[in-house]
């Protein structure tokens, strides 16, 4: 009889974390800045308050603190798909021959069916939070789901804003000017 290997963990919403971990502050040496696209000077968190909140910048561009508290009120919102089940890829494992463990979660039980409800929430909440109504998300136009996540996350937390949609997209390596 094969010898049994646990693949599936699960986590009680009680036990979800509530800070975000900021890669950023544990990378070694001096990490490139994000560069603007017009000066070619390190972004600073009013060259992105076009785009998103200033939350949300200021979190994006960090990168002194290794933990990010989640609001409570985000963290209401986030129950009510997470947390999603982690899975042990045992077969991987065995073809790599390694004696790493590799896990992976399966984010397809959102409303959404996707992972991108995870950062849209967030955007949406910050940007009421701050008050702004003509940018309660930025998301990459994705055929099919893009436009109904959107408009997911500013429901979620009913918002009374529009969603910017015009493909900006802000990533650790590039930022696209409107």
């Amino acid at each position: 009889m094969a010898k049994f290997e646990r693949g599936m963990y699960f986590l009680d919403q009680k036990d979800m974390p509530t800070r975000w971990y900021n890669i950023m502050a544990d990378m070694p040496g001096d990490m490139p800045y994000l560069l603007h696209p017009g000066t070619g000077k390190p972004v600073t968190v009013e060259d992105v308050a076009h785009i998103f909140s200033e939350e949300c910048s200021r979190q994006e561009l960090n990168r002194t603190d290794r933990w990010i508290d989640i609001p409570e009120e985000l963290l209401a919102v986030y129950r009510t798909w997470r947390p999603t089940n982690l899975y042990r890829a045992h077969r991987l494992e065995k073809a790599l021959d390694t004696p790493a463990k590799i896990f992976y979660k399966y984010e397809g039980t959102s409303q959404a069916g996707s992972h991108k409800p995870n950062t849209a929430t967030a955007q949406a909440y910050y940007a009421k939070k701050e008050g702004l109504k003509s940018r309660a998300c930025v998301l990459r136009p994705v055929p099919g789901n893009g436009a109904v996540l959107c408009l997911w996350a500013v429901r979620s937390l009913t918002l009374s804003a529009r969603c910017l949609w015009s493909g900006l997209v802000m990533t650790r390596s590039l930022i696209a000017a409107s």
